[in-house]
């Protein structure tokens, strides 16, 4: 019994001992909640350290062994999910018409299936239709069993593939994702008649810089380097009348459709208005410091504009003689300028390589075209279209109207004009035949739409001529679209026509498309 006492007592004491302690480890409480809060701070601040060198050595380790450097960083650009949703629409829109099968092939298979039964001695059941949810789930074990797509692959093991520093990263096609080119189309171009020569007018005793059709289409005027003017009748051939006043070689001529006037310029600065019902000049209009090259009326607005060599445009009153514009910020020669109804109602190309789309009621310039490397010489509008086309001797350009979109390059066999000439007139008509002439009598006529050259032609001077006055200097349709007449360096005036025993089975197109696209 005593040693169980002593035991008690004992355990007693122990426990004593323990409360003891306990009330100790309560008293000394702040001092160990300090030295836990210190170390707890260390141990973070060591897993930040650690965490940051482990992140800096995975990105050296990525920017090491990843193939694309420049997408290293960026996410899958499809989702799994969508991906999944997508294959499953094709899936099903392309088996959905096989889902069920026809009817003998269903009757078939439930005899067969009836005979399997009765043989086996069980129950007959109805064969199986393929519905909906079944398809369903086909699909969704198809899709189990294509690869998974993941968004990083190790490249651990892969050859390093050196890659370009792209500077322009925001360009279209500067990146690296792949992105499907538009294809070139090439137009097929439309068949034209061959035109020939219809008849040869002499009468001039220079070269014939101008020609302008009468609005109504019975006569025709021409300008030429003996200072006259004379007037033909289109239908003839006829000479009509002489006028006279001109003291240099006459560059421009124009018809207004809504006066009984003429109106004419030259290289004696002088720009002239003739009244046709008395064959008289009534007006000048003053302003010009050099030769006048060019001038166009406005189809709506009585408004004249001219240019030349002094590089400016001027922008006239018809009634009160008015420079109601200057429009100046050409450096060369304003080689040609051409008036519509709608912005910009003012084109104009210039010998140094630029042409310019203006705003008519502020008097300045909306656009600047750049695209040609040479002098433009020459422009022609089209006569229901909203476009317009430049030449110059590196190429033959076509604008869409109003902010000057480069739509394409007529390019024919053998260059611009298919005998290196410069293209000094081009006219086209409403059945989208363009015609250019250059200086050493390359004729071409081109289909508008596709810009392919359907005939190319050389110029025939006069007998008693030389070869070297092969040159066209002016050219325009009549009214119709089907006379062009042109004037040439041999004195003489041409027209041309339309073969009417041409077809498509005579005169086939020869046409092949080409792969090759300059857009400049």
């Amino acid at each position: 019994m005593p040693p169980k006492r002593a035991s008690r007592t004992k355990v007693t004491n122990s426990n004593k001992d323990t409360d003891s302690q306990d009330v100790v480890m309560e008293g000394h409480t702040p001092a160990v909640a300090i030295e836990s809060a210190a170390e707890e701070s260390n141990q973070n601040a060591a897993d930040g350290e650690i965490t940051a060198i482990v992140k800096r050595s995975v990105k050296r380790t990525r920017e090491l062994f990843a193939e694309d450097h420049e997408n290293i960083y960026s996410t899958p650009t499809e989702d799994q999910l969508s991906q999944r949703v997508k294959l499953q629409s094709k899936i099903h829109d392309e088996y959905k018409d096989v889902q069920v099968l026809p009817y003998p092939l269903l009757k078939r298979q439930k005899e067969q299936l009836e005979k399997k039964k009765a043989k086996a001695g069980s129950v007959i059941a109805p064969a199986p239709s393929a519905t909906a949810r079944d398809v369903d789930s086909g699909v969704e074990k198809i899709l189990d069993t294509l690869p998974k797509r993941t968004s990083q692959q190790s490249s651990a093991l892969v050859m390093h593939k050196p890659t370009i520093h792209n500077p322009f990263p925001d360009a279209p096609g500067g990146g690296t994702s792949l992105v499907r080119r538009p294809v070139a189309k090439a137009i097929r171009p439309e068949w034209h008649a061959p035109w020939k020569l219809m008849r040869v007018i002499s009468g001039h005793q220079g070269w014939v810089r101008s020609v302008a059709v009468e609005p109504g289409n019975s006569w025709f005027a021409t300008g030429a380097g003996d200072r006259i003017i004379k007037i033909w009748d289109l239908a003839s051939g006829r000479l009509k009348l002489s006028l006279t006043g001109h003291i240099g070689q006459v560059r421009g001529l124009a018809v207004s459709p809504r006066h009984p006037y003429l109106f004419s310029c030259g290289d004696d600065k002088m720009v002239k208005c003739w009244d046709l019902e008395t064959n008289k000049v009534i007006r000048h209009y003053h302003g010009h410091l050099s030769g006048v090259y060019a001038l166009a009326i406005h189809p709506t607005l009585d408004v004249l504009v001219t240019s030349g060599r002094d590089a400016t445009a001027r922008v006239w009153d018809m009634r009160t003689k008015q420079a109601v514009h200057v429009l100046s910020g050409h450096t060369g020669t304003v080689s040609a300028v051409k008036c519509q109804e709608a912005d910009p109602q003012v084109i104009t190309s210039s010998m140094d390589s630029t042409v310019r789309l203006w705003d008519l009621a502020a008097g300045k310039t909306m656009t600047t075209l750049t695209h040609h490397k040479k002098s433009v010489r020459a422009m022609a509008l089209h006569p229901t279209e909203f476009t317009f086309s430049t030449a110059s001797p590196d190429n033959i350009k076509q604008w869409k109207c109003p902010e000057g979109q480069f739509m394409r390059n007529f390019e024919g066999p053998g260059g611009v004009t298919g005998g290196g000439g410069i293209v000094n007139a081009m006219a086209v008509n409403a059945d989208n035949v363009m015609f250019t002439g250059a200086d050493n009598g390359a004729m071409g006529f081109w289909d508008w739409k596709s810009g392919h050259q359907f005939q190319r032609l050389d110029s025939l001077v006069q007998p008693g001529s030389l070869d070297s006055e092969a040159g066209i200097f002016c050219a325009e349709f009549d009214k119709t679209g089907l006379r062009l007449i042109t004037g040439e360096a041999d004195k003489t005036i041409k027209i041309w026509k339309e073969d009417d025993q041409a077809t498509p089975e005579t005169h086939p197109l020869d046409w092949k498309p080409s792969l090759m696209r300059k857009r400049y």
